[in-house]
């Protein structure tokens, strides 16, 4: 994808917000099989009132992102694993599967058709790509749509957390649970998100960022945030990131990781964590995510306490640091990638 006239954005002054682009990818699903899938124009969707979607959240997307390298080439980061992540949430939902060869063809295609809506390098902002697959058509009864429909469409955008980069956020433990045990919260279901819009606004209102969420069961052990897993460099020179169930597998997190053991060479785990009887073990704390990348966390309020990993003045643990530059060297182009994680639009 080479060089193009850009639009005229203020690159690095975005937030992470909905910006409508010129075109969006679409195929529909009937009668057992897919369509071939093209590029439209219009932003609206007319589905039909009896569609799934809109009764029994049969709903799932999933989110990536294109990045134009030095070079000016743009470069998707591990898209293969997020339609592999669909594929899994498909299949738990009854939604048909989205072949790879559909779900890469759409953000090749729309990443394409949209270059002029790809921030430049060193802009700070990327182009967010939102693949998703809705139940549609006539339908009332539980059970899945006779139809569905795959999209995908872009918006540039800047860091997901105001004031971006690697300043510090702060997360709440909100008296709320995510995800059942044996429920959804492993898959990158619609439903997910909406149970936890509640629970972000308590989090804000107590000073949070963002809600952090423990176990449904017990609510012992540290699962995830409400749009990030987490990592946590402990003070015997461990990586750690919760295991669970219920915990959505993040391909962020699952990079981060093995750059902590291959670059950084830490014994790394992956292990229920529980969060009050290992609180002074942790030396650095970050949730981690395709929209957020890895954003240190310099506190968490739980039970009216704010429990601290850092001091006054401090911005980023060394460990977190050298993760996001070496992270993001890969997923920009700015450093050889030995994994063979990007892939050229």
């Amino acid at each position: 994808m080479g060089n193009t006239d850009k639009v005229s954005l203020d690159w690095s002054n975005l937030d992470f917000s909905y910006v409508e682009t010129d075109y969006r990818y679409t195929a529909r699903w009937q009668n057992g099989s897919w369509s071939e899938g093209e590029l439209i124009e219009s932003a609206l969707m007319q589905v039909h009132e009896g569609s799934t979607v809109l009764h029994y959240a049969q709903s799932c997307f999933e989110g990536l992102k294109a990045q134009t390298a030095p070079s000016g080439e743009v470069l998707l980061f591990r898209p293969d694993l997020n339609c592999q992540r669909m594929a899994r949430t498909t299949n738990r939902l009854l939604m048909p599967e989205v072949p790879e060869s559909l779900f890469m063809n759409g953000i090749l295609q729309t990443v394409r058709a949209n270059a002029a809506w790809v921030p430049p390098y060193g802009s700070g902002a990327s182009l967010y790509i939102r693949p998703f697959l809705v139940g549609v058509g006539e339908n009332l009864g539980l059970r899945p749509a006779p139809e569905f429909e795959f999209r995908v469409f872009v918006s540039p955008v800047g860091p997901y957390y105001k004031g971006g980069g690697l300043n510090l956020i702060d997360l709440a433990v909100i008296d709320l649970d995510r995800a059942a045990p044996k429920g959804l919260g492993a898959y990158k279901a619609g439903a997910n998100y909406a149970g936890g819009l509640l629970a972000t606004r308590m989090a804000k209102e107590l000073g949070a960022q963002e809600a952090l969420y423990l176990d449904p069961a017990g609510h012992r052990f540290l699962e995830e945030a409400g749009s990030a897993n987490i990592v946590l460099k402990m003070k015997d020179g461990r990586m750690v990131t919760p295991k669970s169930e219920s915990i959505l597998p993040s391909v962020t997190r699952r990079s981060v990781m093995t750059l902590a053991e291959d670059v950084l060479g830490l014994p790394v785990e992956e292990r229920p964590v529980p969060f009050l009887e290992e609180v002074d073990d942790i030396e650095e704390f970050a949730a981690c995510g395709t929209a957020a990348v890895i954003s240190p966390v310099g506190k968490v309020r739980m039970n009216d306490h704010w429990y601290r990993f850092y001091g006054e003045g401090e911005s980023i643990g060394p460990v977190t640091q050298q993760l996001y530059d070496r992270l993001t060297a890969i997923q920009k182009g700015e450093e050889a990638d030995p994994y063979g994680w990007t892939v050229v639009v």
